[in-house]
C-alpha cells in the first residue's frame, strides 16, 4: 500500500478557521502526484443523482456554502471529483487515497459534515456493480452517516463503524443494524468519550467474526484519524499504535483485498504519523511512530460493553459470534 495523491485536492478552500483546510496535508512534506488517477466525475452517478451533482457544481461555481460546516470555493468541485478518482484508483491498486474533501457524511442527495461526494461509497458501488461483496470498515471517530444510509438496505455491502457516541452526527446507535435485505449488514460500535486503545482493539476483535463470515471480495477502509487522543474535534483516546495494529490486522485477515481513503483527522501535527502507521501496518512494516498506549476507565468500559452487548444481541440473529 502506498499513498495516492492528486494536487487538485488542495484547491478546495474552506476558510482560515475551518478544521478541514488544505494545510492538513502540510506535514506530509512533498507529495508526489499520481499521474494515473482517473477523472472522478463520470463515477459520481454511481451513487449521486445528476440533480445533486449539478447543485454541488452550482454552489462551488458561486462559492456559496452548503451549510455552516460544509464550505466550498470555486475549485471545490474539481477537488471533490479528484478525491473520487483517487479513491477509485486506490481500490484498483490496494493503495491509500490521501484526499479531501472527505466523503463519509455525504448522502445520495445531501452534503453534510465537510463532505460533498461520498468517495468510499462510490468506489464500493462500482465494486458491487462488478459483482463483488464489499466490507466498509469506518474507523473515523464520527459515524459515516451518509455511507450507512446509502447501503442500509443492501446485503452486498457490510458497513461497520467505530465512532464516538453520542457525538456528531447524532445517530449510529447499536440498534441501527440495517433494514429490509440489509438487516444485519450494518454494524455500529458506539464508543464512549474517553475510550482508549484497549476498547478500540476489543471492538474490532469482537466484531471481526461477522466481517469474516461476510466473505468480502473488497475491504474498503474509511480511514479517519479524528479518534486520535490529540484530535481537537472529539474526545476519544486512540493512539497511532492502534492504527498500525488495525492495518496489520486487516491485511492478515483479508490479504490483498484492502484499500483506504482519508476521512477526518484534524490535528495537523499528528495526522501524517497516523496515516504512515496505518500503511506500515498493512505493509507488514514496523511501527514508525510509536506512542504510549492508552487504557480506558472502568465506567467507560461499562458503557462500552452495554452498547456492545446491545449490538451483538441484535446481530446474533444473522451472524455467529
Amino acid at each position: 500500500m502506498k499513498i495516492l495523491y492528486h494536487p487538485a485536492v488542495l484547491d478546495h478552500h474552506t476558510g482560515a478557521t475551518h478544521p478541514e483546510h488544505p494545510s492538513r496535508f502540510e506535514g506530509f512534506g512533498d507529495l508526489t502526484p499520481e499521474p494515473a488517477i482517473p477523472d472522478g466525475e463520470p463515477f459520481l452517478e454511481l451513487v449521486h443523482p445528476q440533480s445533486y451533482i449539478d447543485l454541488i457544481r452550482k454552489h462551488c461555481t458561486e462559492g456559496e456554502p452548503i451549510d455552516n460546516d460544509t464550505q466550498v470555493s470555486k475549485d471545490s468541485f474539481r477537488a471533490a471529483a479528484a478525491a473520487v478518482g483517487a479513491t477509485i484508483r486506490a481500490m484498483e491498486r490496494g493503495d491509500f487515497a490521501l484526499v479531501r474533501p472527505p466523503g463519509h457524511h455525504a448522502y445520495r442527495d445531501e452534503a453534510h459534515g465537510f463532505c460533498l461526494f461520498n468517495n468510499v461509497a462510490i468506489a464500493a458501488q462500482k465494486a458491487v456493480n462488478d459483482g463483488k461483496r464489499v466490507l466498509i470498515l469506518d474507523f473515523d471517530g464520527h459515524l459515516g452517516d451518509g455511507t450507512m444510509d446509502i447501503f442500509y438496505k443492501t446485503d452486498q455491502v457490510l458497513y461497520w463503524s467505530l465512532h464516538q457516541y453520542p457525538a456528531y452526527p447524532g445517530n449510529g446507535s447499536a440498534n441501527e443494524i440495517g433494514d429490509g435485505k440489509g438487516k444485519g449488514f450494518t454494524i455500529n460500535c458506539p464508543l464512549p468519550a474517553g475510550s482508549g486503545d484497549d476498547i478500540f482493539r476489543h471492538a474490532v476483535e469482537y466484531m471481526m467474526p461477522v466481517a469474516i463470515q461476510f466473505q468480502p471480495d473488497v475491504v474498503a477502509v474509511s480511514a479517519g484519524f479524528d479518534a486520535h487522543q490529540f484530535d481537537p474535534l472529539l474526545q476519544l483516546r486512540a493512539t497511532g499504535n492502534f492504527y498500525h495494529w488495525i492495518g496489520k490486522t486487516l491485511q492478515t485477515t483479508f490479504p490483498g483485498k484492502i484499500f483506504a481513503t482519508l476521512e477526518g483527522g484534524y490535528n495537523v501535527e499528528e495526522l501524517p504519523g497516523c496515516v504512515h502507521n496505518f500503511i506500515a501496518g498493512v505493509n507488514g512494516e514496523p511501527l514508525p511512530h510509536p506512542e504510549t498506549g492508552t487504557t480506558s476507565g472502568l465506567r467507560i468500559w461499562e458503557t462500552y460493553e452495554m452498547y456492545l452487548h446491545q449490538a451483538a444481541g441484535l446481530l446474533m440473529k444473522y451472524w455467529k459470534f
